[in-house]
């Protein structure tokens, strides 16, 4: 084949391919202008608001989707912990609000009871001293005292036998003491039977011992010889056995 043939052969396909290779440069170059603006639109720290000049608007929306992103990524993560914070504030309000009501009802209480136990103390007061001044007064009555001498033992020797209903008057109980004493309390009769027996008759009425002790009033003297002890005797003896001294007449 002739040379100049081949030639012409090699040179059309290498003219196209370098028509080719033109239109993809150019493209080329396009695309890596693209890519160098998303670079430089990347770069911009976040929250900047200002683009580079030469930048295509679907960069820079690009660019605040993400920061928009990153926003709602933070309030994300950040939601729980505010929410949770305000919880325990929450609860610790309640909390200490409780404590002081139940404080304030705890003092309250206290004041309540308090009143409660003055309001009736002073009832108590106020009841004592109604029954005070409704209780009759009462009149003191001095202990009575009788004289140391006959009349004496005979008038005390009648209270005791009336409070124990002993019957006897004041003149039989006199007219016995003169009969059998004469009025003397140390008086013995060592001439009768009684005195024969061993056992004479004693003191104003002339009783032996063992009608004494018999007969004996209690609550008086074991004396035989006290006044006021034989006299009530006597009387008691002679209500059983004669119905009251005041029957008595003579030696009984």
């Amino acid at each position: 084949m002739p040379k100049n043939i081949l030639n012409r052969r090699l040179s059309r396909p290498l003219e196209k391919f370098s028509a080719l290779n033109k239109q993809h440069k150019i493209a080329i170059a396009g695309v890596s202008t693209l890519g160098a603006a998303a670079i430089a639109l990347s770069a911009v720290p976040g929250g900047a608001t200002t683009v580079a000049g030469g930048t295509p608007a679907v960069a820079a929306k690009q660019v605040a989707a993400e920061q928009s992103q990153t926003r709602d990524l933070h309030d994300t993560l950040s939601s729980p912990l505010t929410s949770d914070k305000v919880k325990l504030d929450t609860i610790k309000a309640k909390q200490k609000a409780a404590a002081a009501a139940k404080q304030h009802a705890a003092d309250a209480a206290k004041k309540k009871a308090a009143a409660e136990r003055k309001a009736a103390e002073s009832r108590s007061a106020k009841k004592a001293a109604d029954r005070s001044a409704k209780r009759p007064q009462m009149e003191t009555v001095s202990a009575k005292t009788y004289k140391n001498n006959l009349d004496g033992w005979i008038r005390q020797s009648l209270d005791i036998m009336h409070a124990k209903g002993i019957p006897g008057s004041y003149h039989g109980l006199h007219k016995n003491i003169m009969r059998e004493s004469s009025g003397n309390p140390r008086a013995i009769n060592g001439w009768d039977i009684n005195a024969i027996n061993g056992i004479p008759s004693k003191g104003l009425l002339q009783v032996i011992p063992p009608t004494f002790s018999t007969y004996h009033v209690k609550g008086t003297s074991n004396d035989i010889y006290d006044p006021v002890a034989n006299i009530t005797a006597a009387a008691n003896y002679a209500a059983h056995r004669y119905g009251s001294i005041d029957n008595v007449n003579s030696a009984y």
